[in-house]
């Protein structure tokens, strides 16, 4: 697994949550490039800053009603674009 910036990691789950709106499909497919904890962390932290909603019991959403969706790096396009 690569190092990434905390705002990197935010990113890819950020971005991981609009490609896949399943927590479970979500996390299975960035494990690949975070540890669980980083993951479940960020859509904790996410949440708890409303920049992304539950919608269900395993939904998730990026609330962009609320905040803009952040412009992706190029060095993580490929990566998610690769989930």
């Amino acid at each position: 697994m690569s190092e990434f910036s905390s705002i990197e990691k935010t990113l890819l789950v950020q971005y991981g949550i609009k490609k896949y709106d399943n927590e479970k499909t979500v996390t299975e497919k960035l494990l690949t490039v975070l540890s669980e904890k980083d993951i479940q962390r960020n859509i904790d932290t996410l949440i708890g800053t409303q920049r992304v909603r539950r919608i269900g019991p395993d939904v998730l959403q990026n609330n962009e009603s609320h905040t803009e969706l952040p412009d992706l790096p190029e060095n993580l396009k490929s990566i998610i674009d690769s989930l």
